[in-house]
């Protein structure tokens, strides 16, 4: 826009025309062939080409690359405010970013422990201990959560599954029955593969719960309980750590209070699985030296003795 200004007062009548419509409509070569243009202006292909090589350009397709990053820079600026989160700049000092993440994330963890209804959560707690079948639905990095969540609970002795792929995990819910629980994390709330496995799994009898930021959003109107975390968008976007890390502090305490109530069973579960894969799990360091120093020890003691003999 600034080259077409500027050189406006040299460019002949045809050529203003051009000028005249693209400072009003900017972003038309984007969208427009040159013949389009031409069209549009009153103009002809060449007037256009010509106008082009009048600004710098070799021709008409240089020209709309151009404007394309021009806007593609403006996008990218919205994209950033949106995606990334308007508390943040792109030239902001790395002590400035950790400072606004350390604030949002404890904030966020603080307010969801504050208004955690923990009545509800024992009660959730006490199903999954007495459930014969556990599933835990995710999608994207939901699943990680999910899987996570899975592998704890299974650990310590509960029938739990994991799903984030939408048939397998209706296959799941579609078995289950009044004995069973489960569970649909999304930060959104909104995320439509999660709601048809928790709803399938509430139509086959199944007590259900919604682990999401949104109170209003379909996942929480389709489950049976609430458990709604406390996220500030003007700090990070839902999509991102700090949504997962008061979801990650629900799932902890949830797993605690089951652990709690199998006391027994969970003790025996740790300390098996602890055996199994102890074989697996490399000394620490300074065991590590003390055996060295043994093994060297012991070898140069046997030289001593062989050269005294």
């Amino acid at each position: 826009m600034n080259r077409i200004q500027a050189k406006l007062p040299e460019m002949p009548a045809a050529m203003a025309k051009v000028a005249g419509y693209l400072l009003q409509h900017p972003a038309a070569p984007i969208q427009l062939s040159i013949l389009e243009l031409a069209e549009q202006t009153g103009t002809s292909a060449a007037t256009v080409t010509r106008f082009c090589r009048l600004l710098g350009y070799t021709g008409y397709v240089p020209f709309r690359v151009a404007i394309a990053g021009d806007a593609g820079r403006s996008d990218a600026k919205e994209s950033w405010k949106v995606d990334i989160g308007r508390a943040f700049g792109p030239d902001d000092a790395p002590e400035d970013v950790l400072s606004t993440l350390v604030n949002a994330h404890t904030r966020s963890l603080r307010e969801t422990a504050t208004v955690m209804d923990m009545a509800l959560m024992n009660k959730i707690a006490r199903r999954i201990a007495l459930s014969t079948h556990v599933d835990i639905y995710g999608i994207g990095g939901s699943a990680l959560m999910a899987k996570e969540m899975q592998s704890r609970l299974y650990r310590i002795g509960i029938n739990a599954h994991h799903w984030s792929e939408a048939h397998a995990g209706l296959t799941s819910a579609a078995i289950q029955d009044s004995t069973c629980l489960a569970i649909g994390i999304s930060n959104t709330g909104r995320t439509e593969e999660t709601i048809q496995m928790l709803r399938q799994a509430g139509a086959a009898g199944a007590m259900t719960v919604a682990l999401s930021n949104n109170p209003g959003s379909p996942l929480a109107e389709a489950a049976d309980l609430q458990i709604i975390t406390s996220v500030h968008e003007q700090f990070l976007q839902p999509d991102d750590l700090s949504a997962k890390h008061v979801q990650l502090l629900v799932l902890d305490l949830l797993y605690l209070l089951v652990a709690q109530l199998n006391f027994t069973q969970t003790t025996t579960k740790l300390a098996s699985s602890a055996m199994a894969v102890a074989p697996h799990r490399r000394s620490t360091r300074s065991t590590s030296r003390v055996d060295q120093h043994d093994s060297l020890y012991t070898a140069t003691s046997a030289r001593k003795r062989r050269n005294h003999v």
